[in-house]
């Protein structure tokens, strides 16, 4: 069984009050092995009034939440019967296990958000030897002292004037020697 992305349609204005109440449910009901993240896809967005921007946070889908969970007929039933729940999009009545979204649009959900899916594997090792592809220190030769899975960045000394210098780079502008 694999997990998956599920819309859940709540009543609208809800949707915080959802994620709340299914996260505590979650946890009392002991499902924390099957329902695993609840997110309202909400987006920032630079709103201008009177002459003055500011930062808000628009929902992206209102009275949606989307929920990461393996689909059986308990977290199905954990999920449909929390307060302000309407039920799960893309099932047909009957009883029937709705339809998860595809791999494709859970990334641009989370890209529009902010959040980042998973990455793959990292193939880098501390101590390890590396070249810079891109940047101000494109085919300097370092070492990396430091992975940042989360901020996906190393930190990689490299040698410049003699001198052993940090720098802070993604993984995309280093290759392994």
């Amino acid at each position: 069984m694999e997990m998956n992305w599920y819309v859940v349609h709540t009543y609208s204005g809800y949707e915080n009050k959802v994620k709340t109440n299914l996260e505590k449910r979650v946890e009392t009901m002991g499902m924390t092995d099957k329902i695993f993240r609840v997110l309202v896809p909400v987006e920032e967005e630079t709103e201008i009034k009177n002459g003055k921007s500011k930062q808000v946070t628009k929902k992206i889908f209102p009275g949606y939440v989307i929920v990461e969970m393996l689909m059986t007929d308990d977290s199905w039933y954990v999920v449909r019967n929390t307060p302000g729940v309407t039920g799960f999009i893309g099932s047909s009545g009957g009883g029937s296990k709705p339809t998860p979204l595809l791999p494709e649009e859970v990334e641009a959900i989370l890209r529009q958000m902010g959040v980042e899916s998973p990455q793959p594997e990292i193939d880098f090792e501390l101590k390890q030897s590396v070249k810079v592809k891109e940047g101000p220190f494109a085919n300097f030769i370092g070492t990396i002292e430091n992975i940042s899975i989360e901020k996906q960045k190393l930190k990689v000394h490299v040698n410049m004037f003699g001198r052993e210098t940090p720098v802070e780079l993604e993984f995309t502008q280093v290759e392994k020697l």
